[in-house]
């Protein structure tokens, strides 16, 4: 699929928007645990805390997906119920053999 010069560079901005949000979290996290760390072990520390994360959100991924897998089946049945063609009234043979469409004299 061939994108657009417009669709990449929104693509890129995201990209960049996306690593810039992982960074400043990256930094509010090292702030939060109070420690004070030379730019290595801040370099160190940013790369572990985005490596836990992305182990994090791989299993919540996980989690997520066998979920619906659990819980699919159970709403295939609904909708196959509730959207089950059902002959209409119209159609059906009339209930009270007594009623007929001709009027009586």
């Amino acid at each position: 699929m061939q994108m657009s010069p417009q669709e990449r560079d929104l693509m890129r901005q995201r990209e960049v928007l996306r690593r810039e949000k992982l960074k400043r979290e990256a930094d509010q996290a090292l702030r939060d645990a109070g420690l004070r760390l030379d730019q290595e072990k801040q370099t160190l520390f940013e790369q572990r805390y985005l490596q836990e994360r992305r182990r994090i959100e791989r299993e919540l991924n996980q989690e997520t997906e066998a979920r619906r897998k659990q819980q699919l089946p159970a709403l295939n049945d609904r909708l196959k119920k509730e959207f089950q063609e059902t002959p209409s009234p119209a159609v059906t043979a009339p209930s009270n053999p007594a009623s007929s469409a001709s009027p009586k004299k």
